[in-house]
């Protein structure tokens, strides 16, 4: 009994975590399909320009200092970083540049 209760409460909590269903590889889809135009570098130059942890302070509080930097330094790209589908893809982003950090070890199968 104590099993079955326990696993339905962590699927529960997977289920209401955002990031539980956040996906590296659909983050680089969405790097090269809707950032690379305004970056112009490739996905893992991109991913490459920070350690996991400068990444992950950069995707805090809904990727605020993500939108921040990137507004900045590509004033081109402030208006889609601020846009509905810019939040609803971050999750992937945040995941896609992680895992292919410059400290992560990992580079992405395709480096376009």
């Amino acid at each position: 009994m104590k099993k079955l209760l326990l696993t339905t409460l962590t699927a529960f909590a997977l289920l209401l975590s955002g990031n539980s269903w956040a996906d590296a590889a659909k983050g680089q889809t969405y790097y090269l399909r809707y950032l690379k135009p305004y970056f112009n570098m490739k996905g893992d130059e991109f991913a490459q320009q920070h350690l996991k942890v400068e990444w992950k302070s950069y995707f805090k509080r809904d990727a605020k200092k993500f939108i921040k930097k990137y507004s900045k330094k590509y004033p081109e790209a402030a208006e889609f970083l601020e846009s509905k589908k810019f939040k609803k893809i971050v999750p992937h982003l945040q995941d896609f540049t992680i895992k292919y950090a410059a400290d992560s070890g990992e580079l992405p199968d395709c480096s376009s």
